[in-house]
Formats: C-alpha cells, sequence, structure tokens
C-alpha cells in the first residue's frame, strides 16, 4: 500500500528519544504551560510550565541514578494515577535513561504481581497515596528503598519478584544462549538471524526502550511489549504534522496510562510546547461533568478517544457541545474501535462544524498507531452516499499489508492485517533479536478496493449461523442507524446467542427495533434477543467492555429461568401464542393465531424456529425433546400439545418442579437419612500395606483421603466411648435441597439470605411445626491460637490417626517462613521449620502418611517428615510455588504447579520427578485436582486454561479457554469438574471436556468450590456464598459483609441430628456457619483479621488461618434454643 509522502525531518530529529524532543520543546517554551490538572471541584486548576516539569523530572532522574543498581539499562515501574505530577515522572525515568512500565493501581493485585514478573521489574515509583495499596497488596515482593521525594509524591520500591527467568536486557558480553525463557524455536531463529549481516535485525540490548506495556489479552494471553523509542518517535512526529498541533492547543489524556495511545496524547503535546489536560480517574467516568471541564470550562481543541468514550456522552450532547457548530475542538481521532457508521456520524455533527475528524488504526504489538485517514468534509453531507470508512494510508515508516490465508499479499481482496515496518519493531514477551521489517498479524481483517482499506471486523467477530457468515460489526451499525437505538453492542455469547445490547432513545419496545431490523439485514444476522439497557459498560481504555455485556446477559438468562415458568396448560397456550406474534413480528393485540398455523408458513425460517424452542424451554423451565422437528413440520396446536404432554404429564408444572428434594450426600438413597455412607472410589477400598500409617486426612473443600485397615463402612467403628469414627468426617449426612421457583433475601442478624420457595409458595426462612419448639443453634469459641509471625493466608491440613482419635495434627505455613506441626487439641507446636520464604501454599500429606509436601515462594517444594519436620527431599521448579500438592490416592504420585508456568508429577518414595507438563503459557496459582474414575489431573492456570491431563504420563486430554486467570482450584465429583474465574463466572464440565453450564456472579470469583454429589458451594467477590445443584441452578445465596476468597467447607456435627451445615470465612475476618439445607445463619464469629484461608472442620473443632498472624482453632457448641 502507498504511504502517506515522506516528513520533511532530519534524520537526527527521527532518531531522537522521546525525552530529547521534550526537552528541546521545553528550550523553546520554557515559560508557557505544560500541564493542568483539574479536579473539577471548586477549586482553581493547578499548572506547571514547561520549565518546571523539566526541573522535577531532573530531580527524580539524579534520585533514580543514585538508588537503582542498574541505571541505563532497567525498567522501572509506576503505579500511580495521572496528576500534576505524571509528566515529571515519566520524564524523569526515561532520562536515566530507563523504560517506564506502568501498574494500574486498580488491577487486582494477583495480576498485578503476575505482569510485574512477567515484566521483569526491579524498582517501582510508587504514588504517595497509593502507598498502603501497594504495601498491602505487595507486601511479598517490595522492599521500600528509605529515600523518598516528598514534594514529587514518590516512594520507590525495590521488587523482589522471584523469577528466575532471566532478564532479557542482558549484557553485551553475555553469551545469547543465558535467555531461558526463549523456546527452541526462537532459538534457532535467533541463530539464524545472527548469520545474517550486522544490521539485519534488531537487538533489544543495544536498543534503548521508551515503555513497556501488555496488551489487553481479550484475544487471549496478555503479551508484553517493550516499545523502543525509535518506533514511537515516528507516530509522535507524522500525528504531530497531520493535526497540525501547535504550542497554541490544549490536548486532553483522555486514556489510562496502560493504554498505548495515551503515549501519544502525552508527548505530542509535549514535544509541540503545547499544554495537556488531566483530570481524576473518576472524572472521566462521569459523562457529564467531564463534559462541562473538557469543552466548556478548558475548552480543548485536540482530542484522541475511542469511539466508545465517545458515544458515552450521548448524541444531544456530542451534537451540543462536542460537534457544535461552535466548538472549541480542531482535532477529534478516532481509533482502538471500529469508527462508527457515517449516517450514525452524521447525527452527532452539528451543521456547520469545522472540526476535522480522522480515523485511527493500530495495534499495541507495534505502537501505537499504523494508519490514517481524514474524513472528508463532503462524507458529511446527507447527499452523500454511505460508505464504510476506510483505514488511511500507513503512516510514516510504517508498512501494512492485508494477506490471504496462505500468507500471500493482495492487491484485491479481503484477509488478515499485518503491520510493521523496518524500525516499527516492538519486543514481544522474551523476543531478544528482531528481524528489520518485521510484521505483526492483528488478527484483524481487511479488505482491499482500489487504492483504499476497510476494516471488516476482528476474527472472533466473523461468526457461522447456519452456513452463512455474519459480522457482527455490521449488525452493530445495522442496529446504531436506527431512530430508534441512542447506542449499543453486540456479543456472541458462549458462541451460540447472538445478543443485542441497545441504550434506547426515549420509550422503545423490543419488537420495534426487530421489526427494523429486519428491513435492513438478513435473516442469519438478527439477533437472537435484544437486551435494553441504561448504558454501556466499557473498559478502563474506553472500549465497550463485552465481558460484562456477557454477564447481564447470563443474569438476564438466570432470571428467566426462575422466572418464566407458567402455571399450567391454559397459561401455556396464551404465552405460546404471545412468543409466536413477537418472532413473526405480528402485532400483539392482534386475533389469536389460528390452530392449524404452522411456523414456517407463518413467515419464520430455521434461525426463528430455534428461537422458538430457545423461548418455549426457557418458558417451562426444562428441555422439550423433539419440540424442533413439531416447530418445523406441525401446527401450533401441535406445537401446544407436544409441550403440554412433556411438561404437564404428572400434574401442575410447580408441583413437579418442586416435589423433588435433591440430596447434599454421596448417595441417592431417600432411605438412608439417618444413616452414613460410604465413600466411592478406588481409595475407599484401599488397604494399608504393613509399617505404613493408618489415618483419615482432611483439606480445604472437603478434601478426605482414608488411609485406613479395612473399608469403611456402616458397621465399622474405632473404639471410643460413645460414637463411631465416622462422626468426625465432614459431609457424611444427607442434606435435603428443594429446588427452587424462586429467590428471595431476607435479612439474619443483619446479613441477607436468600432461600428457595417450597412446594407451597415462598420459603418464610421460619422453623417448620416439627422443629418449632427446638431449633438447633452454634456458637463458636477460641479453643486456641498460635503465632506464626506473620500473615497465614494457607490453609490447615488436618491428619487423624485412625488407632487413636485423640493423635491429630493440624500442618499449616505462613508468610514467615514457618511450617508448623500443631496438635489439634491443645494447639500445642510439635514441630517447627523456617523454609526459604514465604509459604502460601498448604500441606498435602504424602499416601504412606510419613511425608508433608509444602510448596514455597523460594521456588522449591518442601518434602518434610511428618513426625519431625526434617526434610526428606526438595525438588526444585523455576519459580515461586504457590499452589499446593494434590495426592492420586490411586497411585501415591504427588502432583503440584508452579509459577513457572509447569506442573510435575513426583514420586515421594523414589526422590524423582516422574513428569512435568508446560501448562500453555499461564502460571499455576491453583491447586491440581484428581479424579479417580475416569482417572484424570485437573490443573487451572492464569492463562486461563482449564487442562484435562493422564495422571500416568502428563499428557494433556483436553482443554478448555476460560478466557479468564484461573485462580480458583478445580474441584470434582464423580460426573463433573468445576472451576471458579476471574470473569466471575463458576464454570462445570463433565469428564469429557464439555462445558455443561457456567453461573454466573457479580464479582471475580477466587474461590475455590467444595463439591458434593448434588451440589457446589463457592463464593465470590461480590460478598455472597452461593450453593448450586449440579445442573447450575441456584439453590440458596448468603450475602456477607466482604469478598469471599476462602472455600467453604461442608460438615456434619454430631451434637445436632440429622443436621449438615456449612463454614465459610470472609476477608474481613468473619466466619460464618450456615444451614446446608436453605443457607440460612446459624452462628458467626469475628476474627481479628482478615481471612484469605479456608476453614477446615474435624469433629467440633474448626482451624483456620488469618492475616493477624495467628492461626486459630475454635469449638463448635450446639444449643437449643425455644
Amino acid at each position: 500500500m502507498a504511504a502517506f509522502s515522506p516528513l520533511q525531518v532530519m534524520a537526527d530529529v527521527v532518531q531522537m528519544t522521546l525525552h530529547e524532543l521534550v526537552l528541546q520543546a521545553a528550550d523553546l517554551y520554557a515559560d508557557r504551560r505544560a500541564v493542568c490538572f483539574d479536579d473539577c471541584s471548586n477549586k482553581p486548576p493547578l499548572s506547571y510550565t514547561y520549565k518546571e516539569v523539566v526541573g522535577f523530572a531532573k530531580e527524580l532522574m539524579h534520585f533514580l541514578r543514585k538508588h537503582c543498581d542498574s541505571p541505563g539499562r532497567c525498567e522501572i515501574g509506576l503505579y500511580c494515577y495521572p496528576g500534576i505530577n505524571l509528566a515529571s515522572w515519566i520524564l524523569g525515568i526515561l532520562q536515566v535513561p530507563a523504560a517506564y512500565c506502568p501498574v494500574d493501581p486498580e488491577a487486582p493485585p494477583h495480576l498485578s504481581s503476575y505482569l510485574m514478573r512477567k515484566y521483569n521489574l526491579k524498582y517501582v515509583l510508587v504514588e504517595h497515596d497509593r502507598l498502603e495499596t501497594f504495601r498491602y497488596s505487595h507486601s511479598d515482593c517490595s522492599q521500600h528503598v528509605s529515600s523518598e521525594i516528598h514534594h514529587l509524591g514518590l516512594t520507590l520500591f525495590k521488587m523482589h519478584l522471584n523469577s528466575t527467568a532471566t532478564s532479557v536486557l542482558l549484557d553485551e558480553s553475555q553469551s545469547t544462549h543465558q535467555n531461558t525463557s526463549i523456546s527452541r524455536d526462537q532459538k534457532e531463529d535467533k541463530v539464524n538471524i545472527l548469520e545474517h549481516a550486522e544490521g539485519s535485525y534488531m537487538d533489544i540490548r543495544k536498543t534503548p526502550l521508551a515503555y513497556v506495556l501488555h496488551t489487553s489479552g481479550t484475544t487471549g494471553i496478555p503479551k508484553i511489549v517493550r516499545v523502543p523509542h525509535t518506533c514511537i518517535v515516528l507516530n509522535i512526529l507524522h500525528l504531530r504534522s497531520v493535526f497540525r498541533v501547535t504550542q497554541d492547543d490544549l490536548l486532553f489524556l483522555a486514556s489510562p496510562l496502560t493504554f498505548d495511545p495515551s503515549i501519544i496524547e502525552l508527548f505530542i503535546a509535549l514535544t509541540s510546547g503545547a499544554c495537556l489536560l488531566i483530570v481524576p480517574h473518576i472524572i472521566r467516568m462521569m459523562p457529564e461533568k467531564l463534559g462541562n471541564a473538557l469543552f466548556h470550562h478548558h475548552r480543548i481543541t485536540v482530542l484522541q478517544a475511542t469511539p466508545t468514550f465517545l458515544r458515552r456522552f450521548g448524541t444531544s450532547s456530542i451534537r451540543s457541545m462536542i460537534l457544535s457548530t461552535n466548538c472549541s475542538l480542531r482535532v477529534l481521532a478516532l481509533g482502538g474501535e471500529a469508527f462508527p457508521a457515517m449516517n450514525v456520524f452524521r447525527s452527532w455533527r452539528e451543521a456547520g462544524n469545522q472540526t476535522q475528524i480522522f480515523n485511527l488504526y493500530g495495534i499495541t504489538e507495534v505502537s501505537s498507531w499504523a494508519t490514517c485517514y481524514q474524513i472528508p468534509e463532503e462524507a458529511f453531507d446527507d447527499r452523500f452516499e454511505d460508505y464504510p470508512v476506510p483505514l488511511g494510508s500507513p503512516l510514516f515508516r510504517t508498512q501494512v499489508e492485508i494477506r490471504d490465508a496462505s500468507g500471500l499479499a493482495l492487491q484485491e481482496g479481503e484477509g488478515q492485517l499485518f503491520v510493521g515496518g523496518e524500525e516499527r519493531i516492538c519486543f514481544l514477551d522474551d523476543e531478544v533479536i528482531v528481524p528489520l521489517g518485521t510484521l505483526r498479524g492483528t488478527g484483524d481483517f481487511a479488505a482491499v478496493k482500489g487504492t483504499n482499506m476497510f476494516f471488516m471486523g476482528r476474527n472472533d467477530s466473523q461468526i457461522k449461523r447456519h452456513g452463512k457468515r455474519v459480522n457482527i460489526g455490521v449488525v452493530q451499525q445495522a442496529a446504531e442507524s436506527l431512530s430508534q437505538v441512542e447506542t449499543c453492542a453486540v456479543t456472541w455469547y458462549q458462541q451460540e446467542t447472538l445478543v443485542l445490547f441497545v441504550v434506547p432513545r426515549g420509550n422503545v419496545e423490543e419488537r420495534e427495533i426487530f421489526k427494523e431490523l429486519r428491513k435492513c439485514l438478513p435473516s442469519p444476522a438478527i439477533p437472537d434477543e435484544l437486551l435494553l439497557i441504561e448504558a454501556l459498560p466499557f473498559t478502563s481504555h474506553g472500549k465497550i467492555d463485552t465481558s460484562k455485556l456477557n454477564k447481564i446477559y447470563g443474569l438476564h438468562l438466570q432470571k428467566k429461568r426462575h422466572s418464566c415458568l407458567v402455571a399450567g396448560e391454559e397459561e401455556l397456550w396464551g404465552r405460546l401464542q404471545f412468543i409466536w406474534k413477537s418472532l413473526l413480528g405480528l402485532p400483539e393485540d392482534s386475533s389469536s393465531v389460528p390452530e392449524d398455523s404452522m411456523f414456517l408458513s407463518s413467515g419464520g425460517d430455521s434461525l426463528t424456529s430455534l428461537r422458538l424452542q430457545e423461548e418455549v424451554e426457557n418458558l417451562v423451565g426444562r428441555a422439550v425433546p423433539g419440540l424442533l422437528e413439531v416447530i418445523l413440520s406441525k401446527t401450533i396446536a401441535d406445537i401446544y400439545s407436544h409441550v403440554s404432554k412433556a411438561v404437564f404429564q404428572h400434574g401442575d408444572l410447580k408441583g413437579i418442579h418442586h416435589n423433588k428434594k435433591r440430596k447434599l450426600s454421596l448417595t441417592d438413597n431417600e432411605e438412608n437419612s439417618g444413616q452414613y455412607v460410604t465413600l466411592q472410589g478406588l481409595e475407599s477400598h484401599y488397604i494399608v500395606e504393613n509399617g505404613l500409617k493408618s489415618f483419615v486426612a482432611l483439606s480445604r473443600g472437603n478434601r478426605v483421603f482414608m488411609n485406613t485397615p479395612k473399608l469403611i463402612d456402616s458397621s465399622y467403628e474405632i473404639e471410643s466411648p460413645r460414637r463411631t469414627f465416622r462422626h468426625h468426617l465432614p459431609c457424611f449426612c444427607p442434606v435435603s435441597y428443594i429446588t427452587e421457583k424462586g429467590v428471595r433475601s431476607v435479612t439474619t442478624h443483619g446479613v441477607k439470605s436468600s432461600s428457595p420457595a417450597t412446594e407451597t409458595g415462598m420459603c418464610n426462612n421460619a422453623p417448620t411445626k416439627q422443629n418449632l419448639l427446638s431449633v438447633p443453634q452454634l456458637t463458636l469459641g477460641i479453643r486456641w491460637k498460635s503465632d506464626t509471625g506473620k500473615c497465614v493466608d494457607a490453609s490447615p491440613l488436618a491428619v487423624v490417626s485412625a488407632e487413636d482419635k485423640f493423635s491429630a495434627t493440624i500442618y499449616i505455613g505462613s508468610h514467615s517462613h514457618r511450617m508448623q506441626a500443631l496438635d489439634l487439641h491443645s494447639g500445642i507446636v510439635k514441630w517447627e521449620r523456617i523454609l526459604g520464604n514465604r509459604i502460601e501454599s498448604s500441606a498435602c500429606v504424602s499416601k504412606c502418611g510419613n511425608f508433608i509436601i509444602v510448596g514455597c515462594y523460594d521456588g522449591l517444594v518442601y518434602i518434610l517428615k511428618s513426625s519431625t519436620g526434617e526434610t526428606f527431599w526438595t525438588f526444585t521448579t523455576e519459580d515461586a510455588v504457590r499452589s499446593s500438592a494434590t495426592l492420586d490416592t490411586s497411585t501415591g504420585l504427588v502432583f503440584i504447579g508452579s509459577h513457572d508456568q509447569h506442573t510435575y508429577a513426583l514420586n515421594i518414595n523414589a526422590k524423582t520427578c516422574v513428569w512435568k507438563l508446560h501448562c500453555g503459557g499461564g502460571s499455576v496459582f491453583s491447586s491440581p485436582c484428581v479424579n479417580i474414575q475416569p482417572h484424570l489431573l485437573y490443573i487451572a492456570t492464569l492463562a486461563g486454561l482449564l487442562l484435562a491431563v493422564n495422571p500416568n504420563t502428563g499428557c494433556s486430554i483436553w482443554t478448555y479457554s476460560c478466557g479468564k486467570p484461573l485462580f480458583s482450584s478445580p474441584q470434582c465429583n464423580q460426573e463433573y469438574v468445576c472451576v471458579g474465574c476471574v470473569d466471575k463466572n463458576l464454570y462445570c464440565f463433565n469428564h469429557s471436556g464439555q462445558k455443561i453450564w457456567h453461573f454466573s456472579t457479580n464479582g471475580p470469583v477466587f474461590s475455590s468450590p467444595c463439591l458434593t454429589e448434588q451440589a457446589v458451594l463457592f463464593g465470590s467477590h461480590d460478598t455472597i456464598i452461593y450453593c448450586c445443584g449440579m445442573d447450575g441452578n441456584l439453590m440458596w445465596k448468603f450475602e456477607t459483609n466482604a469478598k469471599v476468597y476462602a472455600t467453604p467447607c461442608v460438615f456434619c456435627f454430631h451434637g445436632i441430628r440429622n443436621s449438615s451445615y456449612v463454614a465459610a470465612a470472609s476477608t474481613d475476618g468473619k466466619l460464618w456457619i450456615l444451614d446446608a439445607q436453605n443457607g440460612l445463619l446459624r452462628s458467626v464469629y469475628e476474627l481479628p483479621g482478615e481471612v484469605f484461608s479456608s476453614p477446615v472442620v474435624w469433629g467440633t473443632k474448626l482451624v483456620v488461618g488469618c492475616r493477624n498472624d495467628y492461626i486459630y482453632c475454635l469449638d463448635l457448641h450446639a444449643t437449643e434454643t425455644q
């Protein structure tokens, strides 16, 4: 493609660094305003001149040169929100010289730590206002450097991230093979490159870097992008020229620092003598207040933003304020998303507006923009024929190609966009050497038509529905062009449902929008469902947040599932006719549909037939076998008869859905309500070999391992005055559940609890007549506590002797590096070991019972003798081990993950690693999980992958990508495996890898699920503890006062007959005891510190770690109240 005419700039200017360009401008405009910060309160805005900005930057430069060990080749993190000092901070880092790396204070701490490790940061500058947050979130990996620059509002931290990966910023004297994190293929490529003549590649060790960012990760695992000055300076120079920016301009910092367009906004302003306007992050979230600040108070002249950012102001405000006849805005450049349809943009622009409009395109991997197109004035004329807005021409020294599937460049047609150039090169992840002229695949599709390129959408926006290709972007543009639509977005929900989200303009009915869409879109492109919402959610980068939209739709589906059941056959006929009319666009008040009407001959097609099937099944709350065939070939009367027969054959639908009680037990035998049940699986048949210990081990999530002399059944008793050994085991008594029609919230002791409807109506959360006089209650009291010296985030492991019930030991580690073995009954420390670093890993017992296995931040897996704490063996991984080990009870192998992205299978007795598996690029934070039949090992990664692996060989059997990090540990039962995700969902799969369902919450799910045969319990950052059936339906939920990180524990209390409870912890230190049947609160106890540890209950004792440095054991006491 033809490029812009080369800029008339001297070669030495092109080779200048960002800070050199700013210093050059500062010499010319020393006394002009460089930065203006307005907090949009009653206070006057703050301003710094170029002279002041450069002076503060020089101070910071000298400070960093003094306190950083490796000036000249390092990357320095910047943990802050944009403020008045931002320009000085960035300029000071660049002059060290060092690359600056923004760290988002709003990102979850685990993700920030993960990214800082990937960045290989040695130092982080922290804004004073964010100090406490940073210290709290990253105390494990940061060390405060005593000197501070108080008047610049910064504190320097030295990082020790325990990453053994070698820095890619190697000294030239070091051999190239030292970069151990480079793949074999990359090493071979590098060798081949080195054989070429000097100058045919770009070497990161010889290239000054400006900044380091990461891609959003929305289309896969986030990539680390290291950007040389040469790459970004070309962008700055060209766009500064295209926008004709001068010292009289005022530019707004619209993008967050982690989004690379912020670099353009910063440095186009600061290299031109212009002024940069900054407002607080929270103001950017308030369209009305932000609009007043930008366009009334300050009257900015240049704005670069995403289309979503602009849409948030609303059509009326855009037209009257931003793009009005007398507006101050000289340049509006939109990028980061597809440019709005021209008919939509015309509605935004008031007659007489003179703002120059630009369409920008680029990718973070080739920071920042690659093409630019100025919309011609005639395009805004209503008489001008609509056409898609071109991408424009490549920017200075940028190459853009469109290639077909075989990799050949196209002169005409559609293909994938590739971007790069001789100097437009960034280093991705662990790249050390990149050939000059490298072009990066964008994942975006475009078409070449004559001399123009047109954006066609991302690869993942091209979907197929019934053999027809549909572009989601086209659907969105068609909807947005409707007069009833203010703004909208389209998602492909779970790759099966096309959902249109609409912010309506005035009072609009969904059927009106559907009617208009049918006029302009082919049938395969008509959305399956339309949701009217108040506002579109957007990401921190100003783009539409599709994950939040999918969450909104998931909640909508749950609501439909629980509220759309019909009461009887008469209501079914009426609702069926309503759905029929809605899908065919018939007036709601029209006469009844004739009984002999057939769907296809009435105007329906294959797609609307599928929607009719889905709507009817949602209506009756169940799948109806054979329904689609009846819809396609028979009348509405036949459809009604088919559904009625399937649903009402046993009477009224309500009764059908509430007659069957669900049980949280290991048996489906209703007669066993007063008996104990036997464990299923190979471990229950295991006979202890001579010389091995006989014991029962219990860990978080009700993981039980019994190594006993004989199969424990209902007749087996350990000698004890009054109770069988089985009384101590958790979750071994039946729990009956009622599958609800509806859920309501009530308040108990100031805490919300939700309970299901009963057969006769909504549950009143009151005792039944049978137990009205005797309501069992539990109380908690501290039995003992043990000081570990630092926070205890690990969960306890309880190991109890099968021969002597009074011989019971708790094993647990802490941030103080201490690993303790404590007597369960007395709290006496049996032994204590100081390991090499912080311990977050929970302990695991070996099959023989002689060893305890625990991971450590020093990258080692420690195998300690369970009786003395002596080291039996240590196994070395390549990074911190936060994962907890898991035992395969059938083979005795122990599995554990590491932040080096591997999972290891260890033979403890032989002191060997049987196999190791690279888990697809993401660190393994959570604990693996073993399923006995079928024999599978489940592994979850921070890259969002759930892997099913052969435990004996380490060969991957199937993989599922959840798209977001998995901190939750997978848990399984005989039929399913479940895992929580940062995307706020709990996922359920069968053992063949098929996703059965997912349950959406209102917060990230870090809690690991607790599974039984009939239910799954878990917590969420939305403060709620959920109990779902294995069909994905909500049984009950309980709202706590804080985030729930820990895994719930289900247990039976022998002091109360036929009772089961849930022990759970919220991060504010509260321990909650809930009725397992209905989620009602039975007891609460508050510890004097935060709790991330998961409670374990053995008998009448609850053990849990706390962030006040202590391990607690609490006694459970039963009382009966009148």
